[in-house]
């Protein structure tokens, strides 16, 4: 694929798929510059998206933190964390990427095109933070928030609840990576008739707790107790 052709293909993507235009192409084009890139292209004028990246993952934290707590008012700080972190995790970025189509106008290298860089969950993270970034010093953190709101707020029950089910083996994998043990759940207390039971875990690392869960069953405490957990490690 021809530089020419992807500027084209990335123009044609803000205007159609992400209904955008922004004032200044060049900040757009970065957005896409994956720093593999540039070994190849000495050539090539700019820089690698991680700044832009670094810029977007901070406009990303505060427009979903202004949601969620202008949305759940009740909600306590660690809850609060909590979803936050489910909605801004690399898994979730990446889905929003994949459904974006934002891999087929990366700029990458040989090896990682041909390593599957362009659809590789961390790369695509990374290309939406960058995306964000971009927005944002192009027209600002309103309309950056607005894409935002767009594509993750809309569907972030749904995103929350599909991290959800999924925390305990992402927990799992970090303290694997981290520390080479396992976590451990254990029921702390039980409350409530035998119709309508409700169940707090800890969860455990050795003898240290990392998180604490609620819920309707001992499996979903564990999973609230395991997202509780990786906000606190994040």
């Amino acid at each position: 694929m021809k530089t020419s052709t992807k500027s084209d293909n990335l123009s044609e993507t803000i205007e159609k798929k992400l209904a955008l235009k922004f004032k200044d192409p060049d900040i757009l084009k970065n957005a896409f510059v994956h720093r593999s890139y540039l070994n190849e292209h000495k050539d090539y004028q700019g820089d690698s998206n991680e700044r832009l990246e670094f810029l977007g993952d901070s406009v990303l934290s505060l427009a979903v933190s202004n949601f969620l707590f202008a949305k759940l008012t009740k909600s306590p700080e660690g809850e609060l964390t909590q979803i936050r972190a489910s909605l801004v995790r690399t898994e979730t970025l990446a889905i929003i990427a994949t459904k974006l189509e934002l891999g087929v106008y990366l700029f990458l290298s040989k090896g990682e095109e041909d390593s599957g860089g362009r659809t590789n969950k961390s790369i695509l993270a990374n290309t939406f933070e960058a995306l964000v970034g971009a927005l944002y010093l192009d027209q600002g953190f309103d309309t950056a928030s607005t894409f935002i709101a767009k594509h993750i707020l809309g569907d972030w029950k749904k995103l929350s609840e599909e991290a959800a089910s999924d925390n305990k083996s992402k927990l799992q994998e970090v303290l694997q990576r981290k520390f080479h043990r396992s976590p451990v759940y254990k029921l702390i207390e039980s409350w409530g008739p035998d119709h309508d039971r409700s169940f707090k875990i800890g969860v455990y690392l050795d003898e240290k707790i990392l998180g604490e869960g609620n819920g309707k069953n001992k499996q979903t405490a564990a999973q609230d107790a395991a997202g509780n957990a990786l906000a606190k490690l994040k």
